[in-house]
């Protein structure tokens, strides 16, 4: 039986679900833009759904806000000013609490930044993908390069957090067109970045019409220089898929990691909240007309207690240096020892390591990551577990966000 002595950190994912066009890797819950954005139905219904999920959570304060899609950045600063406005007239936020919004090359110039900054957004994430123009064609980008290079300096001028997503192992990549990516993020001075490789995932173009990706080997081999290279500019690597200078982690990612709390809110958002004796995940419709045309829930779900150990590993085992092993009891409410087998074959599999006070993937760990989590997972039914937005594909049940 689940039975937490606290209650862990809240945040708040908000789903924007419209792009310009989409993109023929994403798997994401994201629907090209026809005509006018419906803005203020829109947040009219983020409102109805904040809300809706209040009686669960009064008290509480938000530690982070994160809006995702789609292409938030196609909504205009005067809306997101409107949603974050609502959102504090019914939340409180913790002081300097992490605001994010995302943004593409294609949808923004310097006046929208200004705005969103204006609105209250202190941290951008902006999707730039590569450097190269080849790679960008080749993933079906709106935006060139040279507009990701004054869309990062646009940001600059009104923002001092900032992360830039990359990926890598694209179509005809080679290790050098790798490594000049790596290193022009790097000396862009940005102080976070994401880069994920790229994987074929089911319901996309890619899926169904397979381009040649490197070789398995060469993308490792990719994952190592970037890893050296980000290493060497200053960056931590701090999670799989995530680099950030000191004092820059993305604190609302890691509440995720840390299994922490998240109202989802949005078209096809999912959401977890913890309650005394029980943990329990909402999920919200996909599309999103019928998002807007009627009720937003359809599912609401207690976690039987059994799926909890292979949700929380699931997150926690992202983080390079693991996790302290009271958190483990403190964010499921249960004790550790019933993962204590499972714990000793990844050890004995090189996988794994462990003292009095943390748990860790090793280094063979963090390189056969799904294999490491497997181990947790065998056995077991798997639950919503997820990923956060723009994290590096790995075991996935779905995402906190779009997916």
């Amino acid at each position: 039986m689940t039975k937490l002595d606290a209650l862990p950190p809240l945040a708040l994912y908000v789903h924007i679900p419209w792009c310009v066009r989409k993109c023929p890797y994403c798997d994401f819950n994201s629907h090209e833009r026809e005509g006018r954005l419906p803005e203020s139905e829109y947040v009219g219904k983020l409102m109805l759904d904040l809300e809706s999920l209040l009686p669960a959570v009064w008290g509480r304060r938000l530690v982070s806000v994160f809006i995702g899609g789609g292409t938030p950045s196609l909504f205009s600063p005067e809306a997101i000013d409107a949603l974050l406005s609502a959102v504090r007239a019914r939340l409180p936020l913790e002081p300097g609490a992490e605001v994010t919004l995302e943004a593409n090359p294609g949808t923004v110039e310097a006046a929208r930044f200004r705005g969103f900054r204006e609105a209250g957004v202190n941290r951008i994430s902006i999707g730039v993908q590569s450097f190269d123009d080849r790679m960008l064609g080749a993933l079906g980008r709106i935006h060139g390069s040279d507009e990701a290079r004054r869309a990062i300096a646009a940001a600059a001028a009104s923002f001092d957090n900032i992360n830039i997503d990359l990926m890598y192992g694209l179509p005809g990549q080679t290790m050098a067109m790798a490594r000049a990516d790596i290193e022009e993020a790097a000396r862009s001075g940005v102080p976070h970045v994401s880069a994920y490789q790229l994987t074929l995932e089911p319901n996309t173009v890619f899926w169904s019409r397979p381009p040649q990706l490197p070789e398995h080997d060469l993308c490792a081999d990719m994952q190592v220089v970037i890893e050296e290279t980000l290493k060497n500019a200053g960056y931590e690597h701090y999670e799989t898929s995530a680099f950030a200078r000191p004092g820059r982690r993305c604190a609302h990612n890691l509440n995720y990691w840390e299994f922490g709390d998240y109202l989802g809110i949005g078209a096809g958002a999912h959401g977890k909240i913890s309650f005394a004796d029980r943990i329990t995940r909402h999920e919200r419709a996909k599309q999103p007309e019928a998002y807007l045309r009627g009720s937003s829930a359809v599912e609401n779900r207690v976690v039987p207690p059994h799926e909890l150990p292979f949700e929380f590993m699931l997150n926690a085992l992202r983080l390079v240096g693991g996790f302290p092993l009271r958190l483990f009891e403190e964010r499921t409410g249960l004790p550790l020892t019933i993962l204590e087998k499972k714990l000793q074959t990844a050890e004995q599999a090189g996988l794994l390591e462990r003292d009095w006070k943390r748990v860790r993937p090793t280094v063979r760990g963090q390189r056969f990551l799904n294999e490491l989590l497997g181990l947790f997972l065998s056995g077991e039914t798997p639950g919503r577990a997820p990923d956060a937005p723009g994290a590096g594909r790995v075991i996935r049940i779905s995402s906190p966000a779009s997916r």
